[in-house]
């Protein structure tokens, strides 16, 4: 089990039946990542670029201080990429930190989204609204109502002083408000998708707003770029293995579905992160995997079931805690013999859980299924860096070896033109 990143992983689990064609598809992989590693080098792929970079961070810094200072509430408006991702890092926030509440209201359900403006006090509130193309239709509705309310309670100046606006240049709707308001606007890199956005301010600014270190996340995304271009054998490199192995399993084996079974609820939402990216990624040319977020130990009692005995469809990753980093709240002997569970004395959560992952990841291998084991070192900046990047870099590779084009999504598109259509007819 290599050790290089703030992570170990063992692939043994998914390779039983599929070593050979693994291989083969491994020995692919360096001319793709020889591929990435130029577009780096000449910007081609500014993702690829965004580990490295500080000056950016330096630039939001004024309005993270000053938000910090004056808000008790911060609205990010965005759906999709353009909040998945935050939604992700903010997850790693002090408990104890005194910023704002940050609200992430990446849906329009009317009654959720009601409930949550309507408790909001409006002069301290502050509205950040992120789309990349600037038209994304949800955010524009989700900002349009807010200012409306907005404007209503402080007036239009007050109003313009709360609020900022990420998006590409050029126009678009949420251009036209800001223009409209005059109020301050970032771009959006119109060469950074998305799905794939999380590293830059679409992430990292609403992350910062919460207190969360956005220098240690780009240094963990930092680092598993170091590795994958420092010119080592492909089975080294985390994203380079999984891809292969994956593809193989697609190829050879039937399997359509890939589990992420992870045992910290702290990466819950970096699992619904990762569902879109491998779903939007992927999903082409009747070609894909359908992502699935299993939640350790709660979903042992609602899917393992299925992933042990059910169709030999799927490719399971679990993802177990680290060592616990705080002091323990253990269960003390005499309660534990008294009531007949001796095994759980002096025993933790922490110690329940990770025996608990341990234990579903060895019964699924024992069962022949497909199963990646990966071992968390911490959960902190660096560590989500790590994964969200590998987790990039291997989708990027997986779609190289399955000949789809992992940046569009040509099909949703369909359905956003419909939704304006019927939009405009219940006019």
């Amino acid at each position: 089990m290599a050790k290089t990143l703030p992570f170990s992983i063992d692939f043994t689990g998914c390779l039983a039946d599929t070593g050979a064609e693994c291989g083969a598809l491994l020995d692919q992989t360096r001319s793709a990542l020889a591929r990435l590693q130029g577009w780096q080098a000449d910007g081609t792929l500014p993702l690829l670029r965004l580990p490295a970079a500080r000056d950016d961070l330096a630039a939001l810094e004024p309005l993270v201080l000053r938000w910090r200072d004056e808000a008790s509430d911060v609205l990010v408006l965005g759906i999709g990429g353009s909040s998945l991702g935050a939604q992700a890092l903010l997850e790693l926030r002090d408990p104890d930190d005194r910023g704002p509440r940050i609200h992430t209201p990446d849906n329009v359900d009317p009654v959720s989204f009601r409930r949550l403006v309507d408790g909001l006090d409006w002069a301290g509130t502050r509205v950040l609204a992120v789309s990349k193309s600037g038209g994304t239709v949800e955010t524009v509705a989700q900002l349009l109502l807010v200012l409306d309310r907005m404007e209503a309670s402080l007036g239009r100046d007050a109003t313009a002083a709360r609020l900022v606006v990420v998006a590409e240049p050029g126009d678009s709707p949420l251009r036209r408000i800001a223009d409209d308001y005059g109020v301050e606007t970032f771009d959006h890199d119109p060469n950074v998708g998305g799905r794939f956005s999380v590293l830059s301010l679409v992430g990292l600014l609403p992350a910062m707003l919460g207190g969360v270190d956005a220098v240690a996340i780009r240094e963990g995304a930092a680092a598993v770029l170091d590795q994958a271009f420092a010119g080592g054998d492909p089975a080294g490199i985390p994203a380079a293995m999984g891809a292969a192995a994956t593809a193989a399993l697609m190829q050879h084996k039937g399997i359509s579905q890939a589990v992420q079974f992870g045992y910290v609820d702290r990466l819950a939402r970096f699992g619904e992160w990762w569902r879109q990216l491998v779903g939007e990624s992927l999903g082409k040319q009747g070609i894909g995997l359908a992502p699935v977020f299993a939640r350790g130990a709660t979903d042992q009692h609602s899917q393992l079931q299925l992933y042990l005995d059910g169709p030999r469809d799927k490719l399971v990753t679990v993802i177990e805690p680290p060592a616990e980093q705080q002091p323990a709240w253990r269960i003390t002997p005499e309660a534990a013999t008294r009531y007949g569970v001796p095994y759980l004395a002096g025993r933790s959560l922490g110690d329940l859980i990770a025996a608990e992952a341990r234990a579903t990841a060895e019964s699924l291998i024992a069962e022949g299924r497909p199963t990646i084991r990966m071992k968390l070192d911490a959960v902190d900046g660096r560590t989500i860096g790590a994964l969200m990047m590998t987790a990039m870099i291997e989708t990027i590779l997986l779609a190289d070896l399955l000949a789809v084009d992992p940046f569009d999504q040509p099909a949703v598109e369909k359905g956003k033109v419909l939704t304006r259509e019927y939009l405009a007819a219940a006019g």
